[in-house]
C-alpha cells in the first residue's frame, strides 16, 4: 500500500517538473517569437510571422470566415486522425465536441495535438493557483507585447479613411458636450442664483458641485470602461447627462437644481477618461498624435457654441412663460435646454458605432474583434474606391488571462440584492484595476501624470475664474468713479417715468410724486424723505432706500420689501401686489453682453494652439509639447503685472488660453498612450478625476483673491504650471510606440 502510494506521488512530481520545464521552453519561444515580429516589422510593414509559425508552436490559428458569413473548421498539418480541437474562445466541450445551448460559439479553431500551456494531456485548464504567479504575468507581458505589434500592423491594412472620420465627428460632438457642460456652470450661475432667490451663503455652490460630480464620473466611468467597454460606458454617461440636464431647466427649488446639475455633471465626467482611449485604439502610430489633437478642437467648438447661445438666449429676458406664481421658466432655463442638444446627438450617433476592437480582444473576444477590424478595412477600402480588396488578417493574438478576481455567483433571489451584489462586484473589479495603476512599471507614469494634470488644472480653472472677475471688477471701480452725487434735493408734484441709474440721493425731499412704470439701477437714497408720495411698477436693482422715512405712501406692483428699507421707517403707508421672487432683468445690461462676449473671444483665441499642436506633435513630440507650453504659459502670467485695463485683461486672457491649449492636448495623447489596455480608460479616469478636483481649489482658491492682491495668483500660477512642465518632461515619450 505505501509502496503504491510513494509510486504515485513519485509519478505526480515527475508531471510537475516536466510542466514546469515545458513552460520554461513555451516562454522562450514566445519572446523569439516578439523579437522577429519586431524585426520584421521595422524591415518591412507585414505580419506573415504570425500567420506562419512552425508546427512546434501552440498559437490558436482563426480562420476567416466563407462567403456565408459561417467559419470553416480547419485542422493542422500534423493532425493526422483528423481530430478537431475547440477554440480558446469556445467552452462546454466535450470528448464528442458537443456545443451545450446557450454557450458563446466562437470562431472555430485547431491547434497541433500537443496540449497547450496551461491545459492537461485532457486539454481542461489548469487552476492559475497550479502555476507559478510570475511566470504567468511573464507569459502574458509577452502577449500583449506581440498582440501590440500585431495589432498596429492590421490597423495599418485597414488603412486611415472614412470610418475613422465617421467615428471622429462622432466622439468630436461627445467632446464638445463635456467643453459645454463647464461653460453653463459660469454662464448659469448669475442668472440661477437670482431667479431662485439664493441667499449669499448658498452662492457658489453650483460651481462646485458639478465639478465635483465630474470628478466621481470620472473616476467611476474611466474604471468601468475598462470591465464592460468603451462605447457602452460613454452611452450610458452621456444618457445621464442628457436626461439631468434636461430636467435640470425644469425643476424651481435650488436645492434639487443643484442635485441635478450634480448627476449631469457625473454623466459628463465619464466623456474624456473615455473618448481618447476609444479613438486611439483606432488609429495607427502614425496617425495618433495629430488626430487626438484635432479631437480636442470640439472642446474649443463646445466652449464657442455655450457663449454663443448665451449671449443670444440669457439677457432676452422675454424668451420666458410662467404658469402662475409656482412656475417659472426664464430664459437661462431656454439655454439649458439647449445646451443639452449636442450630447443628445452624440448619444444617437454613437449608438451606430462598434466598440473599440483593442478592448475586444483584451477581454479574449477573437471574433468580435475580428468582425469590427474588417468593417473598419472594409468601409474604408470602399471609400478609396478598392471594394475588391480582401482582408487578409486570419488570426490575431489572444493575451493570457490572469484570475484576479474570481466573482462568486450571488445566492439571493431577490432581484435587488442581484443587483446590489453586481454593483458591488463591479466597484470591487474598478478598485482593484485602479490599485493596479500603482504597480511596476506603470506606477512612476502613474504619479507624474497626476501631478502634471493637477497643476495644469489648477492653473487653467483658477486663472479662468480669476480673468472675468478681474474683469469685472475693473468694470465696477470704473462703474462707481462714474457714479452721480444729489445732496438736498427738493422735489414736488414731479412724476419720475424713466429709469435712474448709479446715482446717489442724500437728504432728499419728496412731495407729492409719482413713481411711475420706471426702474432704479444702482440707485441709493440716503437720510431721504417721501411724503405722500405715488410708487407704480416700480422694479429695482441694486437699489437701496438707507434710514429714509416715508409718511403716507402708496406703493402697487413693486418690489420694494424690507429687503430694500435698510434702517428705514414706514408711517401711514401701503403696499398693494408688490411683486414676489428675485426679479431678473437684463434690459440695457451691457455687462451681461460682455461676459459672454470675453468667454467667446478667450475661447477662440485657442484656435490657432489647436492648429499648431495638431500639426507639430507628431514632429517635435509629445513631451516638448507639454513641457515647452505649460512652461511658456507660466511665463505669460507675469505679463498680468500689466494688466490696468478691460482690453490688456482681455488680451493677456487669449495669449494664455493660446499657449496652454497645446498642453492640454499633448496631456491627452500622452495619458492615453501610456497606460496597457486593461488599465487605460481607469489611469485616464483618476488623472482626469485629479483635474476636476484641482478645479475645485483653483475656483475657491483664486476666487477669494480677486480684488485683493495680485501677487498671490501671478506667482501661484506661475509656480504650479512650470513645475507641473518640468514634471511632464520626465515621463517616457510614447511618439513612435504601438498602444501596449
Amino acid at each position: 500500500m505505501d509502496e503504491s502510494y510513494n509510486n504515485r506521488m513519485s509519478l505526480v512530481k515527475g508531471a510537475k517538473d516536466i510542466a514546469k520545464e515545458a513552460k520554461r521552453h513555451a516562454a522562450k519561444k514566445v519572446s523569439k517569437i516578439v523579437n522577429r515580429a519586431t524585426e520584421e516589422y521595422s524591415s518591412q510593414r507585414n505580419y506573415s510571422q504570425f500567420q506562419n509559425e512552425d508546427k512546434d508552436n501552440d498559437y490558436t490559428f482563426y480562420t476567416q470566415p466563407d462567403s456565408n458569413g459561417h467559419f470553416p473548421c480547419s485542422r493542422t498539418a500534423n493532425d493526422e486522425d483528423g481530430e478537431h480541437y475547440a477554440s480558446d474562445a469556445t467552452e462546454g466541450h466535450d470528448d464528442e465536441d458537443e456545443i451545450y445551448e446557450g454557450e458563446y460559439q466562437g470562431v472555430p479553431a485547431y491547434t497541433d495535438r500537443k496540449p497547450r500551456d496551461g491545459q492537461d494531456s485532457l486539454g481542461q485548464p489548469v487552476s492559475d493557483s497550479l502555476r507559478d504567479r510570475k511566470e504567468l504575468e511573464l507569459e502574458r507581458q509577452a502577449d500583449e507585447e506581440e498582440l501590440a505589434q500585431q495589432y498596429e500592423l492590421i490597423m495599418q491594412e485597414c488603412g486611415h479613411g472614412r470610418f475613422q472620420w465617421q467615428l471622429f465627428f462622432v466622439l468630436g460632438m461627445a467632446l464638445m458636450s463635456d467643453g459645454v457642460e463647464v461653460f453653463v456652470v459660469g454662464f448659469v450661475l448669475p442668472s440661477a442664483e437670482t431667479d431662485m432667490c439664493v441667499p449669499n451663503s448658498g452662492a457658489g455652490w453650483l460651481g462646485s458641485i458639478v465639478y465635483l460630480g465630474m470628478m466621481v464620473g470620472a473616476f467611476f466611468w474611466g474604471g468601468l470602461s475598462d470591465k464592460v467597454g468603451r462605447k457602452q460606458c460613454l452611452l450610458i454617461a452621456m444618457s445621464v447627462n442628457g436626461f439631468f440636464s434636461f430636467l435640470s431647466s425644469f425643476v424651481q427649488g435650488y436645492g434639487m437644481f443643484l442635485f441635478c446639475r450634480m448627476f449631469s455633471g457625473f454623466g459628463i465626467g465619464g466623456v474624456v477618461p473615455i473618448v481618447f482611449p476609444y479613438f486611439a485604439e483606432f488609429l495607427a502610430r502614425e496617425k495618433r498624435g495629430e488626430h487626438l489633437s484635432w479631437l480636442c478642437m470640439f472642446w474649443m467648438i463646445g466652449g464657442i457654441y455655450a457663449s454663443a447661445m448665451a449671449w443670444l438666449i440669457i439677457p432676452h429676458y422675454g424668451w420666458s412663460f410662467s404658469m402662475g406664481s409656482a412656475y417659472q421658466f426664464h430664459s437661462w432655463r431656454v439655454f439649458v435646454v439647449v445646451c443639452a442638444l449636442p450630447c443628445v446627438c452624440a448619444v444617437v450617433a454613437l449608438t451606430f458605432m462598434p466598440e473599440s476592437p483593442r478592448f475586444f480582444l483584451e477581454m479574449g473576444k477573437h471574433d468580435e474583434a475580428w468582425m469590427v477590424l474588417k468593417q473598419i478595412h472594409d468601409t474604408n477600402m470602399r471609400a478609396r474606391g478598392e471594394p475588391e480588396k480582401v482582408f487578409t488578417v486570419n488570426r490575431i493574438k489572444l493575451p493570457t488571462h490572469l484570475d484576479e478576481l474570481v466573482e462568486m455567483q450571488s445566492d439571493s433571489s431577490n432581484p435587488v440584492g442581484q443587483v446590489l451584489f453586481m454593483i458591488r462586484t463591479e466597484l470591487r473589479g474598478i478598485w482593484l484595476t485602479f490599485m493596479s495603476c500603482f504597480n511596476y512599471p506603470v506606477k512612476d507614469n502613474t504619479i507624474k501624470l497626476a501631478f502634471v494634470w493637477f497643476t495644469l488644472s489648477f492653473g487653467y480653472y483658477g486663472l479662468s475664474v480669476w480673468f472675468p472677475d478681474v474683469i469685472h471688477h475693473l468694470q465696477s471701480d470704473e462703474y462707481a468713479s462714474r457714479v452721480k452725487t444729489h445732496n438736498n434735493e427738493h422735489t414736488e408734484d414731479f412724476t419720475f417715468n424713466f429709469t435712474l441709474e448709479n446715482q446717489i440721493h442724500t437728504n432728499g425731499v419728496f412731495v407729492n410724486d409719482r413713481f411711475i412704470s420706471m426702474k432704479l439701477k444702482s440707485v441709493t437714497f440716503i437720510d431721504s424723505t417721501f411724503q405722500n408720495c405715488y410708487f407704480d411698477d416700480v422694479s429695482t436693482v441694486g437699489s437701496l432706500f438707507k434710514n429714509c422715512t416715508f409718511v403716507e405712501a402708496f406703493f402697487y406692483n413693486t418690489d420694494i420689501d424690507d429687503s430694500k428699507l435698510v434702517g428705514s421707517r414706514v408711517i401711514n403707508s401701503s403696499f398693494h401686489h408688490n411683486k414676489t421672487g428675485c426679479q431678473m432683468t437684463f434690459d440695457d445690461d451691457y455687462s451681461a453682453y460682455w461676459v459672454y462676449f470675453v468667454n467667446f473671444v478667450g475661447t477662440l483665441a485657442v484656435l490657432p494652439g489647436n492648429i499648431v499642436s495638431a500639426l507639430l506633435m507628431d514632429k517635435i513630440g509629445r513631451l516638448s509639447m507639454l513641457g515647452g507650453s505649460m512652461v511658456l504659459s507660466g511665463i505669460s502670467c507675469f505679463f498680468l503685472w500689466f494688466g490696468t485695463s478691460e482690453s490688456m485683461m482681455i488680451f493677456m486672457l487669449c495669449l494664455y488660453n493660446g499657449l496652454s491649449i497645446s498642453a492640454w492636448n499633448s496631456l491627452d495623447v500622452v495619458t492615453a498612450e501610456l497606460y496597457p489596455t486593461d488599465r487605460r480608460g481607469t489611469g485616464f479616469g483618476f488623472c482626469n478625476a485629479m483635474c476636476k478636483l484641482a478645479a475645485v481649489l483653483g475656483n475657491l482658491i483664486f476666487g477669494s483673491l480677486v480684488g485683493i492682491t495680485k501677487t498671490i495668483p501671478i506667482l501661484l500660477a506661475s509656480a504650479v504650471l512650470v513645475g507641473g512642465g518640468l514634471v511632464g518632461l520626465r515621463l517616457p515619450d510614447t511618439r513612435g510606440h504601438v498602444l501596449m
